[in-house]
């Protein structure tokens, strides 16, 4: 199997302090990896990579591709081949998940590593969330969903869940633990994950322990206090 790495636009770090201005293209990521997840140029819209293609779910929750030159201020994909591969029962809530993700990579000696995975599945529930853009500069994360971010709830649906998995020591670069968004099946609805109920599913899961950082190259990003301990609010966000 060839070598992983897992490729990262920006940092949460930067994102959460306000940092929402483009880095990268759509088609640039998309030369990087096929599956993860991110978000857009003024934080419009949640990022679902799955397949190659590259989807925003908008303020609504409906999908839709993207345009190659579409500008992306964080992101983290790789490219997934299936390297742990396991079929996954019922669970109740979003915690149970990753709880068994976190103990299926902890039996491989992961919980160190960088992971990217793939869950298809029959879903009862998923509690999700996505918003429109905000177009300025050193407004917080969570003051931009504060004002535009809505959340929605889709039942009894097939889709699937991409998301990454980042060890506690990488905190400021991604969010630690697993980091999870929905794309239905008919590619027509998606988010960001605050909750879930899986009737049962199929996992595909990479350790990753190669990574490359694309950070901006701008003068505005040295503006930027990336020493702030932004822990308490990444995860008030999430």
């Amino acid at each position: 199997m060839p070598q992983n790495r897992m490729y990262q636009v920006s940092t949460l770090q930067a994102l959460a302090l306000g940092y929402s201005r483009a880095v990268v293209s759509a088609g640039e990521l998309l030369e990087k990896g096929d599956c993860g997840l991110g978000t857009f140029t003024g934080v419009d819209g949640e990022m679902i990579v799955m397949d190659g293609q590259c989807f925003r779910a908008d303020q609504d929750g409906h999908v839709s591709v993207v345009a190659p030159e579409t500008g992306i201020p964080f992101a983290a994909v790789a490219t997934l081949h299936g390297e742990h591969t396991f079929e996954l029962g019922e669970m109740g809530d979003i915690e149970a998940l990753r709880a068994e993700l976190t103990e299926r990579i902890e039996g491989h000696f992961g919980l160190n590593s960088m992971h990217v995975a793939r869950i298809d599945g029959d879903f009862e529930m998923v509690d999700a969330r996505s918003e429109s853009p905000y177009h300025s500069h050193h407004v917080t994360l969570k003051e931009i969903l504060g004002k535009n971010q809505r959340a929605f709830v889709f039942d009894d649906l097939r889709g699937s869940l991409v998301g990454v998995y980042f060890p506690d020591y990488m905190d400021g670069i991604n969010m630690p633990g697993w980091h999870l968004h929905f794309l239905s099946e008919d590619r027509t609805l998606g988010g960001h994950v605050f909750d879930m109920r899986l009737r049962s599913g199929t996992a595909r899961v990479d350790k990753i322990c190669n990574m490359e950082l694309e950070l901006p190259r701008e003068a505005a990003f040295d503006t930027y206090a990336l020493k702030q301990d932004l822990q308490a609010e990444i995860k008030s966000v999430e």
